[in-house]
């Protein structure tokens, strides 16, 4: 028997055994009390509100991250709990303003959240109990668990902490992720799908240790989520930008290390990466100015490299390119964006 949410409040299959037709408040229960032998759904919810449809704070949250609880810490005395990394920022418990004279680990908290989390929000399944006798009253009960599949539920809880600097907590729902999309691969192989959502996850984690200073760990994510991404078909344009930004990022990290030869290099895949998406789909604005930008990478290092002519014709072609992109009135964002790039740009062929 699949288990199914411990949290769920289900129907049991003889509550609706003795109802009459006209008393159900469900119509589809009623349409199918009518067939007499057909199936009926119930699909029970979170009383907690983590499910597909709805999502609201509950015990489990943090009030500061409003995300699900990490490292739970209790403050005294007022005993309000939130993340540790949270609540280590305050002198006063934000929920009732009472001095925090310590903070405790809140051990049991926190292994409900962890038993939570590993018995909510798996992937989809159903339950049938058959029912085999002929009794119109008596039918097969389907129960569906309507709660986010269990990468997507940690998705929603890590970006919320990831928004919240609450780095450790990002960090350690979106590795469960990954560790979810890897059986995955495991079990029905490298699909485009599971490709393209490892290759994200494992970018969010490269952010995560980027932002803490953990450039190695960092490197080896972006890494990880290109060689991702690779086996994906270059024909998704979000795909396409995601495994631009990653070899980007490691262009960074290579640049702030010094390592100018292996910058170019990554700098040059993106470039390479976002020239075929912009072939492809030539009208699309926000890839000719990524064009613009990943050229401007490879220019830059190139002048440190002491390559001033090379830099300078990198300069002059991505002006270029912005000078003749047309975007309409409507899209504000993109238009600042080119006017903002195209001033770095002319500002760098004024450094000749």
């Amino acid at each position: 028997m699949t288990p199914v949410c411990p949290f769920t409040k289900a129907s049991r299959p003889d509550d609706a055994s003795g109802k009459r037709a006209g008393e159900n408040q469900n119509r589809q229960q009623t349409v199918n009390d009518n067939k007499g032998q057909q199936d009926s759904a119930i699909s029970p919810k979170c009383p907690f509100g983590y499910d597909s449809q709805t999502f609201k704070l509950g015990p489990l949250s943090c009030m500061i991250c409003q995300a699900l609880l990490f490292q739970c810490s209790k403050c005294v005395p007022c005993s309000h709990v939130f993340c540790k990394a949270c609540i280590s920022r305050f002198k006063d418990c934000p929920l009732c303003g009472a001095d925090i004279e310590k903070i405790e680990d809140d051990l049991n908290l926190q292994s409900v959240v962890d038993r939570f989390i590993e018995g909510h929000a798996r992937i989809k399944r159903s339950q049938v109990d058959s029912e085999k006798e002929d009794d119109d009253d008596k039918k097969t009960v389907i129960y569906e668990d309507v709660s986010l599949e269990r990468g997507a539920f940690l998705m929603q809880q890590a970006m919320r902490a990831l928004r919240a600097n609450n780095i450790e907590s990002a960090k350690s729902r979106f590795s469960v992720c990954a560790e979810d999309v890897r059986e995955q691969l495991n079990t029905m192989g490298n699909t485009p799908e599971l490709c393209s959502q490892l290759g994200a996850v494992l970018g969010m984690l490269g952010d995560c240790c980027r932002s803490t200073g953990d450039a190695t760990s960092a490197i080896s994510y972006f890494e990880e989520s290109v060689d991702s991404l690779m086996k994906v078909p270059r024909d998704n344009s979000e795909i396409t930008h995601t495994l631009s930004v990653s070899l980007n990022k490691i262009g960074d990290l290579k640049y702030y290390e010094g390592d100018l030869q292996a910058a170019r290099s990554y700098y040059f895949q993106a470039l390479d990466v976002r020239r075929n998406a912009m072939s492809h789909h030539s009208g699309v604005p926000s890839q000719v100015i990524d064009v613009a930008v990943s050229i401007a990478k490879v220019a830059d290092v190139d002048r440190n490299l002491g390559n001033e002519d090379t830099a300078t014709s990198g300069f002059e072609e991505a002006i270029k390119l912005l000078e003749s992109l047309t975007i309409s009135a409507e899209e504000v964002g993109l238009e600042q964006r080119r006017l903002s790039v195209l001033e770095f740009l002319n500002g760098q062929l004024g450094k000749k």
